[in-house]
């Protein structure tokens, strides 16, 4: 395995260099968050109430949301049956702060997880043109190219917040995780 096993293709197809950009962000978001203990997990910058646990469990949600139900039309399924929402949009950041940092890295992880072997089934049933289940108002179905390309937004987004947190943190900076980088759970 390369040194740099995240790097997206040089020259692949789409589908390689969309999955190849979509798995750089989940990696350097990943290197952002890792190796921290709660106190760490738990640190806001400014007048945000972001932190890196709660970005871990808002992406984490979002994998999951975004293959089982908008791809699918599935319910969101485990482990976020029985949660807070119904009260609070921002549940899974304002509830993070009750998880350890195990409980978190193993959510992101686990989502990440179910999330590859759901696009994978996806394009082995109908390439990037697959229709998701969801519908917009007026009937058009989005593609699960489409889908690919909001979670690339989506971590983009979040991945530029951790880095600010994660340099408020301990001093952590960079584009990418250095060469032979692999995640970790937490620092006790």
């Amino acid at each position: 395995m390369s040194d740099y096993w995240w790097e997206p293709p040089l020259a692949g197809s789409e589908v390689e260099q969309l999955l190849g950009a979509l798995e750089r962000l989940r990696v350097t978001f990943r290197w952002k968050v890792d190796g921290l203990d709660s106190a760490g997990l738990q640190v806001r910058i400014g007048a945000s109430s972001v932190t890196l646990g709660g970005l871990l469990k808002h992406l984490a949600a979002n994998e999951d949301y975004m293959f089982n139900v908008k791809l699918r039309g599935l319910p969101i399924g485990e482990p976020w049956t029985e949660n807070g929402w119904r009260d609070d949009n921002d549940w899974e950041f304002n509830s993070a702060v009750d998880d350890s940092p195990e409980e978190l890295y193993a959510l992101w992880d686990g989502a990440v997880e179910r999330s590859r072997e759901r696009v994978a089934a996806a394009l082995a049933e109908g390439g990037l043109d697959l229709p998701a289940h969801i519908a917009w108002p007026d009937g058009r179905h989005p593609s699960l190219r489409r889908l690919l390309c909001d979670l690339v937004e989506e971590y983009g987004r979040h991945t530029g917040h951790a880095d600010l947190i994660r340099e408020a943190v301990d001093g952590r900076t960079g584009e990418d995780p250095p060469a032979g980088w692999r995640p970790t759970v937490s620092v006790q």
